[in-house]
């Protein structure tokens, strides 16, 4: 089957069968099939991570604008909380003040930019202003800003006004928040030909006497349709000047819905895009699902890198956007130009380089073609056909004068092959069932020989690999320190390429070590200190808390331990930032992590310092000893009772795609390896709890406690000292 299927492509695309021929082939196959495929791999690359960077571009921006629209009601709030604990409050309360309370709120509203601001009674009744309201506005007590402060917490949240509401409070605001809806592309249909509902900033501030007791309550409001100066301070904030490239346009907007309520996005002739709405697919993934959108999108009449995250109100429902984005298309054609430069680069070489091929390849032909020429007239019986004269001095050259020797040579010793062909044929007759036989157990004896010679060549490589790599390096690493020592001051024009040398041969070092460092813990061991255990667990906390913040994980301490313990430092932080990310990654939804830290008395223990799962899971008793226990708790799912038994055992691990099964095991043989304990107590749903108990003074077993890096290298290295027979 697979001849015949050879043979058939064979006949589709035929091969060239001169030599000329296949030589060009193979001189011009890697840039007529590499080139083309290394561009269509640049393409896709190249593309595939601008559009990874410009995504990352406005995730940030995103954020930066989430957190400018949060201190901007953050700071209504402020400004509200002033006004309800001012003192002239106070005073137009008991009636004592210059002013009345409804023209203090007047004059507060219009001092602080408010559209807004009501003085509500204990049951969340309006009192001030006091023209009526309708009974369904006047009790107030149901919108969530509300009923937090009257229950003693000042409160903002965002909150959608119906046009009723709006007349109400003044009858300017219906008027200001009323939107003509603008017939957008790609948008969800929408019926109606106007918005009349109002977007919101509510806040709401408990007013309480001296005694602390609530006399009221103070709600007031920002409304942000047609509110251009927050989008405008947003997109300032966001995109600065010169932080998009390429005159790429930023911009920023607030949503009611999917209508576009305060948007610096321009239609034509300059006007503000207000009334238009976002694409159905946008609003779908933001409003409908709650979720973020990031990438391109079609806004009004353009594709922008644009970021939508959803704004909700006080009980969590999904009211509004908030968008950031930036113009793709001048971002997009920068890319192309500089892709197609690049494209031509490539093919301009590629041209230069076939050209150059061809002439090169010239060259080598005509002794060859001379040759088949000459083969070609013997065949056809003309016996003294040569090549003659070459004046290549190359191999070819070469080739073609012995060619014309060997030629002669067969004249020769044609007739005398002649002479004895009837002897020869009898003798090979006679001599080819031997020469078989011992062909056939040549054929074996000396497969069987390539095969022990292959055996011993990868036995002596494994065997002396960490031999002749840490060779060189402590060859290295000497000399260096001579170097350092015998130039003294003069060794300073070179610090940097020293340090760099140095630097690199640390780094071979490490990489030998780490491989070697969980089959010989011992053999690896760092410097022992006394080290405070909770000052080192504060400096993990400060090494994780970005991960820590990002997985929405609150953190606890107690960390009263006030002894130190001796271990290796940097062996002791790795072995908690360890216990942290195991932590981490058991709450991916987010939870609590508790860390803490006791002193363990002499001769005594801590409340389960010698208690939990020990080397196999299985609950151990300990006896005390003076030192310190840390501890690290979290609120995860837990650890099942098959794998309780099996956490400590190397490359044993429940995360398939992402861990090695060592984290836990190198941890342990650490803790261990100082004396100490490494414990844990899990149960399925309810958190787990590693607990990890470290000696005041280390105890080693009989091995020292803080080897020189000298000694500790050269040992690992398989050198007892710098004369290896290889130095001087």
């Amino acid at each position: 089957m697979a001849e015949r299927a050879l043979r058939r492509w064979r006949k589709r695309w035929p091969v060239p069968r001169s030599v000329r021929a296949r030589l060009l082939l193979l001189v011009l196959a890697p840039l007529l099939i590499g080139v083309p495929v290394l561009l269509g791999i640049v393409w896709v690359w190249g593309t595939h991570g601008y559009d990874r960077l410009l995504v990352n571009k406005v995730s940030a921006d995103l954020l930066t604008a989430r957190q400018y629209f949060e201190r901007v009601q953050q700071g209504v709030a402020g400004d509200l909380a002033a006004v309800a604990s001012s003192h002239a409050l106070a005073l137009a309360l008991q009636g004592q003040g210059p002013d009345s309370v409804e023209v203090l709120l007047d004059t507060s509203a219009s001092r602080l930019g408010l559209d807004y601001l009501l003085f509500l009674d204990p049951q969340g009744r309006v009192t001030v202003p006091s023209a009526p309201l309708p009974s369904a506005l006047a009790e107030r007590g149901n919108w969530p800003a509300v009923r937090s402060a009257l229950q003693g917490r000042a409160e903002h949240t965002l909150a959608v006004f119906p046009p009723e509401h709006l007349e109400a409070l003044d009858p300017a605001l219906r008027a200001h928040a009323t939107l003509g809806l603008v017939p957008t592309q790609r948008a969800a249909p929408d019926p109606r030909p106007r918005e009349e509902r109002g977007l919101m900033v509510q806040v709401a501030v408990p007013v309480t006497d001296l005694g602390g007791r609530l006399l009221g309550v103070l709600e007031g409001g920002v409304m942000l349709n047609r509110n251009l100066g927050i989008v405008d301070r947003i997109n300032a904030a966001v995109y600065q000047d010169s932080s998009l490239p390429l005159d790429s346009q930023g911009t920023a907007t607030l949503f009611l819905d999917d209508i576009r309520i305060a948007t610096n996005v321009r239609l034509f002739e300059g006007s503000r895009a207000l009334g238009t709405r976002v694409s159905a697919a946008v609003r779908d993934k933001v409003l409908g699902r709650g979720e973020t959108w990031l990438g391109s999108a079609f806004v009004v009449n353009a594709d922008y890198i644009s970021g939508y995250a959803p704004l909700f109100d006080g009980d969590g429902k999904a009211v509004g956007m908030l968008y950031v984005g930036f113009l793709q298309a001048p971002l997009q054609q920068a890319l192309y130009l500089a892709l197609g430069g690049l494209f031509l680069v490539f093919l301009l070489l590629s041209g230069l380089g076939t050209l150059a091929a061809v002439r090169w390849a010239r060259s080598i032909f005509q002794p060859i073609e001379r040759m088949a020429a000459v083969m070609g007239r013997i065949e056809s019986g003309e016996e003294q056909a040569r090549v003659g004269a070459v004046v290549r001095d190359d191999e070819l050259g070469g080739l073609a004068r012995s060619f014309d020797r060997l030629l002669d040579l067969l004249a020769a010793r044609r007739a005398e092959l002649q002479r004895w062909g009837q002897e020869l044929d009898s003798k090979v007759a006679a001599r080819t069932a031997e020469l078989e036989a011992a062909n056939a157990t040549l054929r074996r004896a000396h497969q069987q020989l390539v095969m022990n010679e292959k055996l011993t060549a990868i036995g002596e490589l494994t065997a002396g690999v960490a031999h002749e790599i840490n060779n060189p390096v402590a060859v290295i690493q000497g000399n260096l320190e001579l170097v350092r020592e015998l130039l003294g001051g003069d060794s300073a024009p070179v610090a940097d390429e020293l340090a760099q040398i140095d630097a690199q041969v640390g780094r071979i070092h490490g990489i030998v070590t780490k491989l070697l460092q969980f089959a010989r813990p011992g053999d690896f061991a760092g410097y022992t200190e006394q080290v405070d255990a909770s000052g080192l667990v504060g400096d993990c906390l400060l090494l994780t808390r970005h991960n820590l913040s990002r997985g929405r994980i609150e953190v606890t301490t107690a960390l009263d331990a006030r002894g130190t313990v001796e271990i290796n430092r940097g062996e002791l932080q790795q072995v908690l930032i360890n216990l942290i990310v195991n932590a981490m990654q058991a709450m991916p939804d987010g939870g609590r992590l508790r860390l803490s830290t006791a002193d363990i008395d002499e001769g005594g223990e801590d409340d389960d310092a010698g208690h939990g799962a020990g080397r196999n899971g299985k609950s151990e008793h300990r006896h005390g000893f003076a030192g310190v226990c840390i501890r690290v708790e979290d609120t995860g799912c837990g650890i099942a009772a098959d794998d309780l038994d099996r956490i400590f055992d190397p490359f044993f691990t429940t995360k398939k795609q992402e861990g090695t099964g060592l984290g836990l095991s190198i941890s342990y043989a650490i803790v261990t390896r100082y004396g100490g304990h490494l414990n844990v107590d899990s149960q399925p749903g309810q958190g787990t709890r590693f607990t990890v108990c470290l000696r005041r003074e280390a105890r080693f077993d009989g091995e020292p406690s803080a080897p020189g890096f000298a000694s500790r290298f050269f040992r690992s290295a398989g050198i007892d000292n710098l004369n290896d027979g290889h130095h001087d």
